[in-house]
């Protein structure tokens, strides 16, 4: 049997059920990219606003090109588990915000209906960086935003929304991107510039995209952690995510409309997000990158393995103490050696199995903000950055595919960059003169040296 609204009632006594009746309330929120991240982020959030505070925020999922989430979660009427592992225990529950999940690429009118309906208020997304569909300067790569991409969808339902005279939507980023809501604003300005010019002054002034800063580390589920869930519930869930205790939600202060009460039930509203979220990207995100490819080129397969590591984390601990924290501004009561000791403790959670080959997915799309802007803050003062060097000469042996399948929307043009340049080109070609990366940051020559000293 699989989880659904009719087994539900049969789940032994000590998981948590969702507190609410879930027919009483409609859908007020599209989300595009539903994955593991959202389910086990803000999914739960606005789980706990349903239960408490009532409303109609249920959640439409989108998958804009695959069928498999669709295929997880539709035959349990959107229904699925949580379970957060620590050390100690795991404690599990079920989440019921989720109405229901869509194809994009098989269901457009419907995606569009939904995002053009009047109770629709909050369009999210967690499509990840490569979902944005940039160039390497920022800009919109237009290749990549075409009829399938989330701006298609959108522009078509602004149009319908003007035309009925509906409100304008927030247009929320979940995604590890900085500035995220600033770039998304932008990046949509740009592709209705483009595509529909008509729409760009309604989007202009109807629409919103608040900053927000989003933390929690969210494994793949395996075929394991679904027997062990199975074992359980008494029941199969497809659909089943694991992730830590830790949870975190830092939002700007800038709705277009009505929002759920997400901060009565953990999440921040704020109006200063760029603190956290640059402390984010840099430590904790910037930490992670470095783990994965030092710690794959180290033999480890996990997080908790490569942590362990002494080498690993004295470099950690040199990345995000010595070279990511002074490139910061802390908000008031920020205290940045705090956070690093506690992203220090969360990354040796034995219980959550992160693989290392999943953080190390598009890292063309991931490095600019994680590493090269802390390399170039340091680079204006004269300062090298040794560990984080050394993370990135692991990144550029791992974007040569030897070892490793690459799983990189830039995968070809590295594969192209290391046959035309070998090993004594290929990091000048990423980061010097007219370099893949140089608009974010140019090595000097020093650095291309300690670059290329550490390319074996």
């Amino acid at each position: 049997m699989r989880l659904s609204p009719s087994t539900i009632e049969q789940l032994p006594e000590q998981i948590v059920l969702p507190g609410y009746d879930r027919d009483k309330h409609t859908i007020g929120i599209v989300h595009f990219g539903i994955g593991a991240f959202h389910r086990a982020h803000m999914a739960v959030y606005t789980d706990d606003v349903l239960a408490a505070e009532g409303g109609d925020w249920r959640i439409l999922g989108v998958s804009l090109r695959s069928g498999t989430v669709r295929d997880q979660m539709s035959p349990q009427g959107g229904l699925y588990s949580l379970v957060e592992r620590s050390a100690q225990a795991s404690k599990v529950r079920i989440i019921g915000a989720v109405a229901d999940v869509l194809v994009a690429s098989e269901e457009r009118e419907r995606v569009v209906n939904a995002l053009a309906s009047a109770g629709t208020h909050i369009v999210s997304f967690t499509i990840t960086e490569k979902g944005y569909c940039r160039a390497p300067d920022g800009s919109l790569d237009f290749a990549l935003a075409d009829s399938r991409s989330a701006y298609s969808y959108l522009a078509e339902s602004f149009a319908r929304r003007r035309d009925s005279g509906l409100a304008g939507l927030t247009l929320l980023s979940c995604d590890n991107l900085a500035a995220n809501g600033a770039q998304l604003q932008r990046l949509m300005a740009q592709y209705l510039e483009a595509t529909a010019p008509d729409v760009r002054a309604w989007f202009d002034e109807n629409c919103a995209c608040p900053l927000t800063m989003i933390d929690r580390i969210v494994p793949a589920t395996t075929q394991t952690d679904r027997a062990e869930v199975e074992a359980l519930l008494g029941v199969q869930d497809a659909a089943a995510v694991v992730t830590e205790p830790f949870t975190q939600w830092v939002i700007e202060d800038k709705f277009a409309g009505p929002r759920p009460a997400w901060e009565k039930h953990g999440a921040q509203i704020t109006s200063n997000v760029s603190a956290f979220e640059t402390a984010k990207l840099r430590m904790l995100n910037g930490a992670h990158s470095a783990l994965a490819y030092l710690g794959l080129q180290r033999g480890h397969e996990f997080v908790h393995e490569a942590v362990a590591d002494a080498e690993l984390v004295a470099l950690i601990n040199r990345l995000m103490r010595d070279e990511a924290a002074p490139s910061l501004v802390p908000a008031d009561g920020q205290d940045l050696s705090k956070y690093a000791d506690a992203l220090i403790t969360r990354f040796k959670n034995p219980a959550l199995n992160h693989k290392l080959i999943q953080i190390a997915m598009d890292g063309s799309q991931k490095i600019p903000q994680r590493w090269l802007e802390t390399l170039a803050y340091h680079q204006q003062a004269g300062k090298q950055c040794p560990a984080i060097l050394e993370a990135l000469a692991a990144w550029i042996m791992h974007i040569r595919g030897d070892k490793h399948d690459v799983d990189d929307p830039m995968r070809d043009d590295f594969q192209e960059l290391w046959k035309s340049e070998g090993r004594a080109g290929i990091s000048r070609a990423l980061f010097s003169g007219k370099g893949t990366f140089a608009a974010v940051w140019q090595g000097t020559s020093d650095d291309i040296a300690t670059l290329n000293s550490r390319l074996n």
